[in-house]
This record gives structure tokens, C-alpha cells and sequence, in this order.
């Protein structure tokens, strides 16, 4: 009995042991459960940094000389878009259809994304979850509430107003935030938004930002940090602009800058970015591709004139493309703005554009990146999904400035990227290419050879024998001679410029093929939650990658949407008319004062 008794005793003290290991295992209530991997993690405590009102906080470098808004009347602007008839019954049918898909692929992103990682930056389409890459400020919300409108999605915009209250631009736990990225996602939203609804809600909170935004000019010679370190910042320190810094970064705040001023009536935005824009005028023709900026420069000596690298693509786009349309939004009453605009051109048409080889020998044109040492320019013909959007820059400036030429540019930029994605085996054109130069720019026949050999030349390869029996390893369409970066990541560049193309020609080719690049990039990028970006577009099937940025829903969608809308829909003249109304608004009824007094309007 005493072991019987023994034995039992034994088992229950190991029966208690098994027990306390698994409640240090399970550490759940009964039902509970452990938290599933697909559901979002509970935002990030604000531990160990402040909250800043941005508005409230001192300047270290006060402006004491503020420069005014333009006073002058605003002009007539050209017409820009087609002068659209009465469509057939047919067309209509197929256009809605087509429409009404894009809507629904919205709506889903949309719906899972409020599901699964509202007022964080980014979901991930694949599990579920979600990045905080922006400040952690509800950057797709934000960046997609103009996509909603314009969508007709009017309740769930009135609904997401109380959400994008609640964000909060004094506090990140990040300790550097991009301001270029900030300004164009979180300001130009908000400023998208706002123009559309008129809700002023929106604007204050545009207001936020921008006041936020506006402390990054905050050095001794007003040029901004790019790379802004928010707490230094937060808690006074005084900080000094780079020295090295892109030119995309630095050119790019005029037009919501711009806009920001004219909604609010406060001239300090438009000061602040009107400072830059003097020392780019400044530079401009002093560089070594006189009319062209380099893509690194150095704000802190306001010298932008040192480097060897131009491009119209990454890093240096928006710099270009924020010219002519902060010249329209300002209702044509600052030169400034075109001649700076018509300078960098005629130097990216001279030293940028060639004609690529490529099979049926169509009049096509790309934009490459150039080196510029010792009085020579020396064009690389690489090619970038990025840069799709300079045949839309090209065409509307062309229409601006009354330039036939701009405009033709522009079809052939964009029949390049057409090409490109028709060309690959998913139908979506990779993220970074190269691409046979022509000799000449009117005359360019296909020659089998001479594009083996560059492949061959680019990849290091051996004789014609090893040549041949690499290009299927190498996985290139006929007319590329190297891919560098087969990636898509769901962007709207090369659907812009075929949307501004329809827009402006009316020529319903430029529908057919926004439909085929639509149907490759669902069929690649389609989850169950929405659309992921791609890390090799030429594998079978190509691989994916759990992201999916807010630009997917605040542009890519919406320029497909724009496409098979009607006409009206943000027509590219009235909205221009709209603009003009407003500036003559503001210029008839702002006569407050700003900055403490010292400046009138």
C-alpha cells in the first residue's frame, strides 16, 4: 500500500510539472488562443519619444525677408485635352466593363487593407500583415482618399475623415523620415483630397504636415533636410542642410508647396520652396550638361553644379516633371517655371533620348541615364519603368508651351514602355533594362547579330556559339541586351503616360493597351488580398514579393480607372480651368496677415 501510495504521489508531482510547462508554453485563457499570424500587431507604444506641435515649436532660423505670392492676374492656358465626340453604344459597353473591374480590384485592396492594417503604412497582400516604412502615419490611407472620390466612393471617404484626424504628424518612432516621400504621399493626399471634396477637415490636417514639413527648411540657408531627424528637431537642435543629397529630393516640394499656400493663404510654403527654386535657376546653366542637374547635389553650399551623372529617371524625375505643372498651377504668371523647364528639356532631347533596336523597326524613343566628364557626354541607354513617366511630362508639356515637337516626344517615350511590357514573357515590363542604341535617331533597322553581340558584350559572354546558347539562360525578349532589375513593383508611371496619351490624341489604341497591361498585372500580382509586387517579372510564373505600396492604390489604380472613365472625369482642361478660378480667388480675397505681421498681401 506504502507504494502504491509512493507511486501515486510521484505521478501527480509529474502531472503538476507537465501542467506548469504548458501554461509556459500556451499563456492563454481558455478559448483565447494564440494570436493569429495574419492579424496585425497592436500599433507600436509611443515609448521613450515626445510629440511635437510642429506649429507651436520655435524656429532656429526664422525667415525675415518672406517672399509674397505672385499678385499678377493668371493667364489663359492652352488646351491640353482631345476634343472628345459621342462615343458608340459598343465602345461604352466594353469601356464601363473594363471600369467597373478596376473599381472592384480597388475596393478589395481597399477593404483588406482596412481589415487587416488600417493607419499602418503599407499591407502585405501575401500574409496579411503590415510595414511601417513612412513615419508609420497611415500612408496609404492617406495617399489613396483623392482615388476614393474619384471612384465614387463617397461613404467611405466620409469615413475615413476620423481616422486621418486622428493621425498623428508630431510623433514617430522612426528616428529619420524621408521628407521627399512625406511631402508627395502624405501632403499631396491630403491635398488631392482636399481639392476634390473640399472638406476642411482635410485641409487642417494638410496644414499639419506642412507645418511639420515646413521645420525641415529650418538651417541657415533655408534648403531643406531630406533625411530629417524628427526628434533632434522635436526638441530644438539646430540642423544644417546635406551635402549630398538627390536632386528629386530637393526639387520636388513646389507644387504642393504651392497648393498649400493658396488653400491656406499663408505664404511661407510658397517661400520656402520658392528658395530652392531660385537656386536652381541659379545652377541650371553653370552645370557640366548645361540645362540639366546632376542627380547628386549639395544644398549646404548651395552649389549644384559638381557631379557627372544626369538622368530624367530615378532620382532626378519629379525635379523635371513639378516644372511645368507648378507653372500651370500658378496660372502661368511665373516665367521661371517654363524657361527652366524648356532649358532642361532641349539639353535631355540633345544628350538623354535615343532610338532603341528593336524588332518591326517601330519609331520608338528611351531615356538614359549620362555622364558627363571632361566636356563629353557619354548616354548610357538604360531603361527604367521609372522613367515612363517622361513621355506624360513631354506630351502635357508640349500642349503647355505650345511645342509639336515635346508632344511627339512623348508618344514615342510612351510606345516605348507599351513595347516593353508587350515585349516581356508576364506582359509587365521589368523595373531596370538596357537596351540597343541606334546610330541614328530617324533611320534603325533590326539586326540579329549586332544585338547578340551587345548582349553577349554586356553579360561577359564568350564566342557566338556561347552567345546563342545563353540568351534563353539570360531570359531577354529580342531588343534587350541586359535586365539588371527584373522587379515590378506595382508602379504607375507607364500607365500615367498612357492614360495622358489617350487623354490628349483620343485614339482608342492607347485604351487597348492599358487593357493588356491590366490583365498581365492582375494575372501576375492578384492575391486574396489585393496585388503584391513581383521579384522577377521574366520567371514562369514570377516570383512574388509580400509588398505592395500606397502608390499601387493612389495612382496605378487610379490612372486604369481614369482610362475607361468618360472624358469629364478630372478632364485635363477643366481641372486646369479649376486652378485658374481658384488662384483668382485667393489673389480677390486673401489680404490677411502671416508671419507675424511682416508680410501683406
Amino acid at each position: 500500500m506504502a507504494l502504491l501510495r509512493r507511486y501515486l504521489f510521484n505521478l501527480v508531482l509529474i502531472a503538476g510539472f507537465l501542467f506548469f510547462l504548458y501554461q509556459l508554453s500556451f499563456p492563454y485563457e481558455p478559448g483565447q488562443g494564440p494570436p493569429s499570424e495574419d492579424a496585425p500587431a497592436p500599433p507600436q507604444q509611443q515609448q521613450n519619444y515626445a510629440s511635437y506641435d510642429w506649429a507651436k515649436l520655435p524656429l532656429n532660423y526664422p525667415v525675415q525677408d518672406m517672399t509674397p505670392m505672385p499678385g499678377d492676374a493668371p493667364k489663359p492656358l492652352r488646351r491640353i485635352q482631345y476634343d472628345f465626340q459621342d462615343e458608340p453604344a459598343t465602345s461604352k459597353q466594353i469601356r464601363e466593363s473594363r471600369q467597373s473591374e478596376v473599381k472592384k480590384q480597388f475596393l478589395k485592396c481597399w477593404s483588406n487593407y482596412r481589415q487587416r492594417a488600417w493607419m499602418h503604412d503599407e499591407m502585405t497582400p501575401i500574409a496579411g500583415g503590415f510595414k511601417d516604412y513612412f513615419g508609420g502615419w497611415a500612408t496609404t490611407l492617406v495617399d489613396s482618399l483623392d482615388t476614393l472620390w474619384i471612384m465614387g466612393a463617397r461613404e467611405e471617404f466620409i469615413s475615413a475623415i476620423k481616422d486621418v484626424e486622428a493621425i498623428n504628424f508630431g510623433y514617430t518612432n522612426m528616428d529619420k523620415v524621408n521628407m521627399f516621400e512625406t511631402n508627395i504621399r502624405h501632403l499631396g493626399g491630403l491635398l488631392s483630397a482636399y481639392e476634390l471634396s473640399r472638406e476642411d477637415r482635410i485641409l487642417n490636417k494638410a496644414k499639419e504636415v506642412g507645418e511639420m514639413l515646413y521645420r525641415a527648411f529650418d538651417t541657415p540657408n533655408h534648403m531643406p533636410l531630406t533625411r530629417w531627424d524628427f526628434h533632434q528637431a522635436g526638441q530644438g537642435a539646430k540642423l544644417d542642410a546635406e551635402e549630398n543629397v538627390l536632386i528629386a529630393e530637393l526639387g520636388s516640394f513646389t507644387m504642393e508647396f504651392v497648393r498649400l499656400s493658396q488653400a491656406t493663404g499663408d505664404p511661407k510654403w510658397f517661400d520656402a520652396a520658392n528658395r530652392v527654386v531660385k537656386v536652381l535657376e541659379k545652377d541650371q546653366m553653370k552645370t557640366r550638361l548645361p540645362g540639366m542637374w546632376p542627380i547628386v547635389v549639395n544644398p549646404r553650399r548651395l552649389d549644384l553644379t559638381q557631379d557627372t551623372g544626369f538622368s530624367l529617371g530615378s532620382m532626378a524625375d519629379s525635379a523635371y516633371e513639378y516644372l511645368p505643372k507648378t507653372y500651370a498651377l500658378l496660372g502661368g504668371v511665373d516665367e521661371t517655371y517654363k524657361t527652366m523647364y524648356e532649358r532642361a528639356m532641349d539639353t535631355a532631347v540633345k544628350y538623354t533620348l535615343y532610338r532603341p533596336m528593336v524588332p518591326g523597326d517601330p519609331d520608338m524613343l528611351g531615356t538614359g541615364f549620362v555622364r558627363s566628364e571632361e566636356g563629353k557626354a557619354y548616354l548610357n541607354p538604360e531603361f527604367q519603368h521609372l522613367s515612363c513617366y517622361a513621355g506624360g511630362m513631354f506630351a502635357l508639356g508640349g500642349k503647355l508651351f505650345d511645342n509639336s515637337e515635346h508632344v511627339s516626344i512623348g508618344r514615342k517615350l510612351t510606345d516605348t514602355c507599351v513595347w516593353a511590357y508587350r515585349s516581356s514573357p508576364a506582359g509587365i515590363m521589368p523595373e531596370v533594362s538596357h537596351l540597343y542604341k541606334c546610330e541614328s535617331m530617324t533611320q534603325c533597322k533590326w539586326d540579329e547579330k549586332k544585338w547578340k553581340e551587345e548582349v553577349a558584350s554586356r553579360a561577359a559572354l564568350g564566342n557566338e556559339k556561347d552567345t546563342t546558347q545563353n540568351i534563353a539562360g539570360l531570359r531577354l525578349p529580342q531588343g534587350f541586351t541586359a535586365i539588371s532589375d527584373r522587379r515590378y513593383v506595382l508602379r504607375p508611371e507607364a500607365i500615367e503616360s498612357v492614360f495622358i496619351m489617350y487623354r490628349l490624341t483620343g485614339e482608342q489604341s492607347w485604351q487597348t493597351a492599358a487593357w493588356d497591361m491590366w490583365t498581365a498585372i492582375m494575372k501576375a500580382t492578384g492575391t486574396d488580398l489585393g496585388n503584391s509586387a513581383l521579384n522577377d517579372v521574366s520567371g514562369e510564373p514570377p516570383s512574388r514579393d509580400d509588398s505592395m505600396e500606397s502608390f499601387w492604390m493612389a495612382e496605378t489604380l487610379k490612372y486604369f480607372y481614369l482610362i475607361f472613365s468618360t472624358p469629364d472625369t478630372i478632364s485635363l482642361d477643366d481641372y486646369g480651368k479649376s486652378y485658374r478660378k481658384r488662384v483668382e480667388t485667393w489673389l480677390s480675397h486673401v489680404t490677411h496677415t502671416y508671419c507675424e505681421g511682416r508680410v501683406l498681401l
